[in-house]
């Protein structure tokens, strides 16, 4: 089977996508063939990391940097353009036609397959006065604000850079390259959504390709997120968070499975529309589950914390328990790793510590060479999160079999469960309390340590992800044409995968035109008839029922 992996490589924002991630879904199917589809930077291949040398043949589009080079749509194709675009426009800015913008999008796709001109029509200026038009009518939302000139400059260029998948040269096979592209693809993978769902969007409408979405954390959230501090009008940021939330509502309408990392992201994803039967959850599987337990406690009661150094990880809510802690426990150390995510926020905290009478007993030792050096330095891992969007750093914690500390947001509970001690968000007296009954507990310090190791074992596994993986992608391949335009023999009919028997490709002789609607006890019957003559042959001259690769892969 031929999977298409379409993911973000390199961005201006955190960094996802083609790592270890998708390098263990590739080794532990080695049964399939993997392609690689990356949504990159304005450097290409050279400016992502991490990238395995298994995807040297991965093919690249640059979403970000200079306007793409090319010939200029004529007048006819022009009007054609312009119609789509504004039929996409108007769903982003007219609460009345969202439903426009799949119909929009579709029309934008099929007309760059045609003649490959989109990128330069999204940035003209007959493109930016489409949108300065329609973005000024009556009733738009516009988040309060209005559109300035320069909004309109701004967003055409962040509207092009987002659509640029559509006119990528990916879906169809290509003069004289048969068999490469989506359009050969048994199905497409997504990893991350957000634009790298565009090119399945299009590979599904164009050709029938079903395609499955995996989100280790939801890109529409880390859009809403991102942009608060996005150096953009409030029009620009509601026009491009409009159009992130249009193309999330697509992506999962469309979507034959989808994959979130966590319970948590999926209750997300169905408040964006998402069908629970077409959902499942599927964990991040990680190699740490292989990695040793810590040893030995130091010999001070110490509570380690790690994460970035920003608002959001609620490193105040930390220091101010501890410094609770330090009253009843004088003896007790905080240590903080990580880095400084928002520039000051360090200096914030020390000063704070100091306050509070703590800061000879807190240490902000940086990043660490590694989390498990950093677990094993403590004797209580704490998390003061007021969001956990992710498992990762929590699940890490676990494995390394210390005893958990954390505040009852997001994936918390769903991830620590009743191997750890959970307390509300921005209660210093919880978080305090919760930590002493630890630091003054070794039995049950070792008894709930032992506990999330094992648990998170369990959960977080690779071979249970790849397993997961292994069964989505077979119903899939078996739910969905081989051919979807037409039958491969020319017989009119589609043939699907698995719709035979592995004894109806043993059939000795030619088929009657009737042979096939005899059900599958005739079949059977053929393949009895003739397995002498199966046994003595090597298959010449058998008269064998011509195949589709597809189904004689999974025969």
């Amino acid at each position: 089977m031929r999977v298409a992996l379409l993911t973000e490589g390199a961005r201006p924002h955190p960094r996802r996508g083609a790592g270890a991630w998708c390098d263990r879904l590739a080794e532990g199917l080695p049964e399939h063939e993997f392609e690689l589809y990356l949504l990159t930077g304005p450097q290409g291949l050279d400016a992502v990391e991490r990238l395995s040398p298994a995807w040297r043949g991965a093919r690249d589009l640059g979403l970000w940097g200079r306007r793409p080079r090319g010939r200029a749509p004529g007048a006819l194709r022009r009007r054609q353009y312009a119609r789509a675009y504004e039929e996409l426009v108007r769903a982003l800015v007219l609460p009345r036609e969202r439903a426009g913008f799949a119909a929009g999008l579709y029309r934008l796709a099929e007309l760059a397959r045609e003649d490959a001109t989109l990128p330069v029509f999204l940035a003209s200026a007959h493109a930016r006065r489409v949108l300065e038009r329609v973005w000024r009518l009556p009733g738009a939302d516009t988040s309060a604000g209005h559109p300035l000139v320069c909004d309109v400059l701004v967003a055409a260029d962040l509207l092009e850079q987002c659509l640029r998948p559509l006119s990528a040269p990916w879906y169809g096979t290509g003069p004289g390259s048969p068999g490469q592209g989506l359009a050969a693809a048994d199905l497409c993978h997504v990893v991350g959504a957000g634009p790298a769902a565009l090119p399945a969007l299009v590979a599904r409408h164009l050709h029938g390709v079903p395609f499955v979405v995996t989100e280790h954390g939801l890109h529409l959230r880390e859009q809403y997120l991102g942009y608060r501090e996005a150096p953009y009008r409030w029009p620009v940021r509601a026009l491009l968070l409009a159009f992130f939330r249009a193309l999330t509502e697509e992506t999962y309408r469309q979507a034959a499975i989808l994959t979130p990392g966590s319970a948590h992201d999926q209750q997300w994803q169905r408040r964006c529309g998402a069908d629970p039967a077409r959902t499942r959850v599927v964990y991040e599987g990680t190699d740490a589950v292989e990695r040793p337990a810590a040893g030995a406690e130091p010999d001070v009661p110490t509570l380690v914390w790690a994460g970035a150094l920003e608002p959001g990880r609620d490193l105040e809510l930390m220091l101010h328990a501890f410094a609770k802690v330090r009253a009843d426990l004088p003896g007790a150390r905080l240590v903080v790793h990580g880095e400084e995510a928002n520039p000051g926020y360090r200096a914030h905290c020390e000063a704070l510590a100091g306050r509070l009478g703590a800061a000879e007993a807190v240490e902000f030792a940086g990043r660490p060479g590694s989390l498990a050096d950093a677990w094993a330095g403590g004797t209580v891992a704490v998390f003061s999160a007021l969001s956990q969007r992710g498992p990762g750093l929590l699940a890490d914690a676990m494995l390394s079999g210390r005893a958990v500390v954390s505040t009852d947001v997001g994936v918390a509970r769903e991830v620590v469960g009743p191997t750890g001690l959970l307390v509300p968000a921005r209660d210093p007296h919880a978080l305090a309390g919760a930590c002493l009954a630890l630091l003054r507990d070794e039995e049950r310090r070792d008894r709930l340590g032992l506990a999330g190791r094992l648990r998170a074992q369990e959960r977080f596994a690779v071979e249970p992800v790849i397993g997961a993986f292994r069964e989505i992608y077979l119903e899939l391949v078996s739910q969905y044409p081989a051919f979807p335009g037409g039958a491969a023999d020319g017989s009119g009919r589609t043939p699907r995968p698995f719709a035979r028997p592995a004894e109806f490709w043993l059939a000795d002789g030619p088929r009657t035109p009737g042979a096939e609607d005899t059900g599958h006890a005739a079949d059977a019957v053929d393949a009895v008839d003739t397995e002498d003559a199966a046994d003595a042959g090597d298959g010449e001259g058998s008269g064998e029922a011509p195949r589709s690769p597809a189904l004689a892969e999974a025969v």
